[in-house]
């Protein structure tokens, strides 16, 4: 047994359960649950996916779900059990907050447009109504749009830890009180637009990262989708049934009928046929199949109906288990979550101890509560993280408008950092450096066969017939009529063509995959098929390498076009590469510090876009490809990946040109503002000022996509 099936074989020996937890936040959250929940008798491990916010613990079969829920309670985490593989979304966690953000924003928008006024110089009671206006405004938007943070950290002082919603929280409140505070009492100030765009900034980057959340589940889902959702069981008199896909048990016979997904893994015991595997293989054209042959859920029954008996059914089938590969490997994605959470909790901590020190300073040096509370809340103000904030999402959002400008669709931000550190390509070869599409010669055929393919091939849905007829027509060619036109199983077309029997059929030799032979009476000609080299596949190697990159073929393809692709570029190529494999190749690269980067189209590629250290997928890929991918390409060209290479490298540059100015302007503005120099609205001005000219310096990307 390889290394992974033991892996496997040994996880499958303990019972897994896995958990919702919308309560996990950061990384304390995540060592919390790693750590506690072990030590309850029976709990053998567990292990949080950041990303997801879900927890997989492995236990006793004896502990059932109350007693694993009840087990995260008592250590302060509210969880709900969930499917081995879901295969719907529940996006009620991002519903909620983008009804949030859109109450926070319309919020903020009308408080700055009211501040104007103030700013501009409005006194006494335009002042004081200003005031009240903008109060009646914010108190509902801050309760409503702060519960996410409000009910977080309730949750967490509860259970006697913290986490970065508690000094968020505190700030937010202690700022919205002292506004209230200053409008009751006819002050001159009030801070209600500072609080409500702090919630809006910090909500925004909740929502980000709930939208990624429910495309990661997507692209399991969409993996998942492609199984038979039921079969026809063939009973002992020979009478069929129909049985959902979650009811179907080894040793049963199926009847799979020309056109349908399998539903379970298993063998062929009657019958012939070809399907269509590249969810596994990654193969453009259809495998033939007939009696012993092994078959896979989600593959595709192109021909003629088959008898399968079920060896391996639900969560054992390949398709499942690239599924859970796929979720895994996702997993070290939450180590950049992790890290800007950890900059995060740092800060907080930070800045809160500044203000607490300005108001007891303060306090001590003589004055009174209120102007050392206010020269708090300046510090707090004037050191909030807008610009900070900013210098990553700003920087992302402009990079990713350009490059979607040149066909490349990046789907995470985050992913451009990960792409700019990339130091070695890795590409399938069909669909990718190739077009994944059999593309006919019909050059030596005559006016009259070319008439008689057409009107062979348009009777079929067989890629190779749908090849050769696209071919045809792009040609102008006229379909000839062709009468009682039958597809045979295994063997192809036939019919008749002006009392002349013709047909489209496999080469006798069958030495040519991607081949066809068309007979006209007894004339026999062989029409070959290609999957030819995207135009600019050379020139996008010689880009990728003059940014340090190299690349190389890793395909689960035959090794014979493997090798063909990898002798006209120049490259090294690994064929027949299953899953797994490519799997353990990433992992092995990562463990010599290399930084891989995954493109790739097939199901078969799924796990390997998902643990690459950034991926990209073809526009034409599966749907679970381009969901597990970190960007998208559109079009025939494949230039647009070491065009997000470069782009992605400038926007590091800006991102840390961005960083430095915030660290900058921090360093400058907390003296200012511990001595008191600073009012809460220069405070405040100066907060937004920072804010521009961050976003101004990531505008400078706009043109960056530029070839």
């Amino acid at each position: 047994m390889n290394a992974p099936a033991a892996i496997i074989a040994e996880a499958r020996a303990l019972t897994t359960t896995r958990f919702t937890v919308p309560g996990m936040k950061c990384a304390g959250c995540i060592g919390k649950i790693e750590r506690e929940l072990p030590k309850v008798p029976g709990i053998i491990a567990a292990r949080a996916n950041f990303s997801a916010k879900r927890v997989a613990i492995q236990h006793d079969p004896a502990l059932d779900e109350t007693a694993l829920t009840a087990a995260l309670l008592a250590i302060g985490f509210e969880a709900q059990p969930v499917a081995e593989n879901p295969l719907g979304i529940d996006d009620a966690e991002r519903k909620r907050l983008t009804r949030a953000l859109g109450v926070a924003g319309f919020g903020m928008m009308n408080i700055m447009l009211l501040s104007v006024s103030i700013w501009s110089g409005a006194d006494g009671p335009t002042r004081e109504l200003f005031h009240w206006l903008s109060a009646l405004i914010a108190l509902p938007v801050i309760a409503y749009s702060g519960r996410p943070f409000f009910a977080s950290a309730w949750m967490a002082l509860s259970h006697r830890r913290t986490n970065m919603d508690v000094p968020i929280s505190i700030g937010v409140i202690l700022a919205t009180c002292l506004s209230l505070y200053e409008t009751i009492t006819g002050g001159g100030d009030a801070y209600f637009d500072s609080a409500v765009m702090l919630l809006f900034f910090l909500l925004a980057g909740r929502v980000l990262d709930a939208v990624m959340r429910d495309r990661t589940r997507a692209g399991i889902g969409a993996l998942l989708g492609r199984m038979g959702k039921s079969a026809s069981v063939v009973g002992p008199d020979g009478s069929t049934r129909r049985v959902l896909a979650g009811e179907l048990e080894p040793g049963m016979l199926v009847l799979v009928a020309a056109g349908e997904a399998l539903a379970a893994d298993g063998t062929v015991e009657d019958g012939v046929s070809a399907i269509d595997n590249a969810m596994l293989t990654g193969e453009s054209a259809p495998e033939p199949v007939t009696q012993g042959a092994v078959v896979h859920a989600g593959a595709i029954n192109l021909s003629a109906p088959l008898r399968i008996r079920l060896t391996r059914v639900a969560d054992d089938t390949a398709i499942a288990e690239i599924a859970r590969l796929m979720d895994e490997a996702g997993q070290s994605r939450s180590t950049y979550v992790r890290i800007a959470d950890r900059a995060s909790r740092l800060y907080a901590p930070v800045v809160h101890s500044l203000a607490l020190l300005a108001f007891v300073g303060w306090m001590i040096a003589g004055a009174g509560w209120h102007q050392s509370l206010t020269i708090a809340i300046a510090v707090l103000i004037i050191t909030c993280p807008c610009a900070m904030g900013l210098a990553v999402p700003a920087a992302q959002v402009v990079a990713s408008g350009a490059l979607l400008r040149r066909g490349l669709l990046v789907k995470d931000g985050s992913a451009l950092e990960r792409l700019a550190e990339c130091d070695i390509a890795l590409f399938d070869k069909t669909g990718t450096l190739t077009l994944g599409e059999p593309r006919a010669d019909v050059s030596s055929l005559d006016a009259e066969a070319r008439s008689v393919a057409l009107g062979l091939a348009q009777a079929s849905r067989h890629p190779l017939s749908r090849g050769l007829a696209a071919a045809c027509l792009r040609e102008g060619v006229t379909p000839a009529v062709i009468d009682d036109v039958r597809e045979v199983s295994g063997t192809g077309l036939t019919g008749r063509f002006q009392g002349v029997d013709v047909a489209l059929e496999r080469p006798e030799d069958g030495a040519q995959a991607l081949a066809t032979r068309l007979r006209i009476g007894d004339k026999a000609q062989t029409i070959t098929f290609a999957d030819p080299l995207r135009a600019d596949a050379a020139a996008t190697l010689a880009a990728l390498n003059a940014e340090g990159i190299d690349a190389s073929i890793l395909s689960g393809d035959r090794c014979a076009p493997v090798d063909d692709v990898a002798r006209t570029l120049g490259i090294f190529a690994q064929a027949e590469a299953s899953p797994q494999t490519k799997l353990a190749v990433l992992e092995s690269l990562k463990a010599q510090g290399r930084r891989p980067l995954m493109v790739g189209d097939g199901l078969n590629d799924g796990p390997a876009l998902a643990a690459a250290h950034a991926s990209i997928a073809p526009g034409t890929a599966s749907d679970a490809s381009q969901q597990a991918a970190d960007a998208v390409f559109i079009g025939e060209k494949l230039m647009p990946v070491a065009l997000a290479v470069r782009v992605a490298r400038a926007t590091m540059r800006i991102v840390r040109q961005n960083f430095g100015f915030s660290i900058a302007y921090n360093l400058l503005a907390v003296p200012l503002a511990l001595t008191g120099l600073v009012t809460p609205l220069i405070a405040a001005i100066a907060m937004s000022v920072s804010s521009l000219v961050v976003v101004a310096n990531s505008l400078r990307l706009a043109g960056s996509a530029k070839q």
